[in-house]
């Protein structure tokens, strides 16, 4: 039968005979009705595969990288530089093609990849007990919630409106799962309302979640903010920005309990949103409910050092309906990346990455918030992240000026719109920094919002519609 011929009734027939089922719908029976589509999907006709490729590298040609625009686009997801040695090693065949140590004790180099990540991360974060990564941030900070509902059993988490939206929003949609109710405090100034927070937290409260710094770039007083959450018994759970803690003091000695971020920043790209993978590091009383696993290190029979999969909560194994996460495996090779990332940069290059952040942070606000009508969202310390008010009308206007920054001669993506996220912020901005943005690159984006709020205000046409590609 010729590839490009259709498949007919008889050919069916006899494809599902060979399985053992005499209609395509007994293929389905196991799923019940009302979860089926209900109808045929509305797919094109097949094509050729050299113009399905033409096809699919059209649409790729719509994208615009880091490498074609100047980006200060953050929110968790950042632009740094990824050194070379990261890439040599994650393309070494035995990290790149294992899935995941099976048989770990014959996995040794695989094991002390993960005990040597586990390493940094409690170093960097000054917690003692680090698991081998989780999926990425936001369900980090949900799986905390968890360990703290099995930790106190209580029934109640109170949240900093300052956390990441999709970090709230997944840990409301585990705690939903789990029977435990999500309070959310807003923020005051910028950061978190000390008074209310300590009026939300109760005896009933499992566990209190902030970030820092918070969502809007401005670092919060941890320790203020662990010490009611710790006063009333509750689990507490930062959600740190990595890249940060080269120059904030570290969790574990403000009394956060658990410690939770997105490290995407360190040494992972932005392919794309993904994939990235999540820390996760927690005092040793919470060892055992961590989701995911730990990799330990031993000595053999003979003394020699080895490294052993110490516990694992994957609920494929042994602990079934026991098991303290879904989580069931580690984001292993983007791991490494992490803990390469972090042995290039050092003990001496992360707090000079930090330091190199504020001032450009620094810099960068103060050259923004200069431009006519242009507002800071509040006046807190920043470590790399700050939001401003554009003079425009709502996130439409502020989409507008974006387009404008992004077309020629620009080429400049000024940041998020905060109103796509953020419905009380809509005429916010938020603008983020890496290393790879310089102080020219600053200027350039100053002189980008300038032209487009100008151009914008005076009702040129826009962008998109002047025949200019956006």
């Amino acid at each position: 039968m010729s590839r490009y011929t259709a498949v007919t009734d008889a050919d069916r027939q006899h494809m599902l005979a060979a399985i053992g089922v005499s209609s395509v719908e007994d293929l389905f029976a196991d799923i019940p009705r009302g979860l089926r589509l209900g109808r045929a999907l509305d797919l094109p006709p097949g094509r050729p595969e050299q113009d399905v490729y033409a096809h699919l590298r059209e649409l790729a040609e719509r994208n615009v990288g880091t490498e074609q625009e100047i980006t200060f686009l953050g929110a968790g997801m950042y632009d740094h530089y990824v050194p070379a040695v990261i890439d040599m090693l994650l393309e070494r065949s035995e990290f790149l093609t294992p899935y995941t140590p099976y048989q770990p004790e014959v996995s040794q180099g695989t094991l002390q990849v993960m005990f040597e990540y586990q390493t940094a991360i409690c170093e960097l974060t000054g917690l003692p007990v680090s698991n081998a990564s989780v999926y990425e941030g936001p369900s980090a900070v949900a799986s905390a919630g968890y360990l703290a509902r099995l930790a106190n059993r209580r029934a109640r988490i109170v949240a900093s409106a300052g956390v990441h939206p999709h970090s709230l929003q997944t840990l409301r949609t585990y705690a939903r799962g789990f029977g435990a109710e999500v309070i959310e405090v807003p923020l005051q100034g910028g950061v978190t309302d000390a008074r209310r927070w300590s009026e939300a937290i109760d005896d009933d409260s499992s566990a209190v979640v902030f970030q820092q710094p918070n969502f809007l770039g401005a670092v919060e007083d941890a320790a203020a903010l662990a010490a009611p959450g710790r006063d009333a018994g509750a689990v507490v759970v930062g959600a740190y920005d990595p890249i940060a803690l080269g120059v904030l003091k570290p969790p574990g000695e403000l009394g956060v309990d658990v410690v939770v971020g997105e490290g995407q920043p360190l040494g992972n790209r932005l392919d794309f949103g993904g994939p990235s993978f999540g820390f996760f590091a927690a005092s040793e009383e919470h060892l055992r409910r961590m989701p995911g696993r730990i990799a330990g290190e031993t000595v053999d029979v003979d003394g020699r050092r080895g490294f052993v999969l110490t516990l694992q909560t994957r609920e494929q194994h042994i602990r079934r309906e026991r098991a303290t996460s879904n989580i069931c495996t580690a984001q292993a090779l983007n791991a490494l990346a992490g803990m390469i990332y972090l042995a290039w940069l050092g003990r001496r290059g992360l707090p000079e990455l930090g330091e190199l952040l504020l001032q450009r942070t620094a810099y960068a606000r103060d050259t923004v918030t200069a431009l006519p009508g242009v507002t800071a969202l509040h006046g807190q310390p920043c470590v790399r992240e700050f939001g401003v008010r554009l003079p425009v009308d709502g996130l439409a206007g502020v989409e507008r000026v974006l387009d404008r920054c992004a077309a020629h001669p620009h080429r400049v993506n000024p940041g998020l719109p905060l109103g796509r996220v953020l419905p009380e912020h809509p005429d916010g901005l938020l603008i983020a920094l890496t290393e790879r943005r310089s102080r020219a690159d600053i200027d350039r984006l100053a002189r980008a919002l300038q032209s487009a709020l100008a151009d914008e205000q005076a009702g040129e046409p826009h962008p998109t519609t002047a025949g200019v590609p956006a």
